[in-house]
């Protein structure tokens, strides 16, 4: 037996535990949103600032962030694990979403969507990048619905 199946045989074993875990870290990635709608989406298309961050509450932000990382990559176990055992165009699309935050997390990143939506000058990158990095970040939303669904699911059963 190959490492790959070692490795699926355990996840196999484990699913409810990996679920849910990938779940937790990922339903960590709404405060993040929420942040992002209050503080920045709404300020941009209608003027309205409904959060403001103090220091703590903007650490608290970055480290939830941070928590993305291995939130993807444990959320995409789960939904190449589906696809490994038969192919599903929803886990399919669902995994594109996902991992389109790659392309969020390193290319575009939230510095640079606020900065270029406060108007402030920062070179080059056109103003439509900014709203696809946002859109990007909300892709996330379907995947966490349906990611906690099972872990809850899972963990019923």
């Amino acid at each position: 037996m190959n490492i790959i199946n070692i490795f699926w045989n355990w996840y196999e074993k484990h699913l409810k535990i990996n679920v849910s875990i990938a779940a937790f870290l990922f339903f960590w990635q709404l405060i993040h949103l929420i942040w992002l709608t209050g503080d920045v989406v709404l300020e941009r298309l209608i003027g309205v600032n409904i959060i403001t961050l103090n220091t703590f509450l903007e650490t608290l932000i970055i480290i939830v962030d941070y928590t993305e990382i291995p939130a993807l990559l444990l959320v995409s176990l789960v939904y190449i694990n589906e696809l490994r055992k038969r192919f599903h165009y929803k886990s399919l699309l669902y995994l594109l979403f996902l991992n389109s935050q790659w392309l969020h997390i390193f290319w575009i990143t939230d510095e640079f969507v606020i900065q270029y939506l406060a108007g402030s000058d920062i070179g080059f990158l056109p103003f439509w990048l900014a709203w696809l990095a946002i859109f990007i970040d909300y892709l996330e939303l379907p995947v966490m619905y349906d990611t906690i669904k099972r872990a809850i699911n899972y963990l019923g059963s």
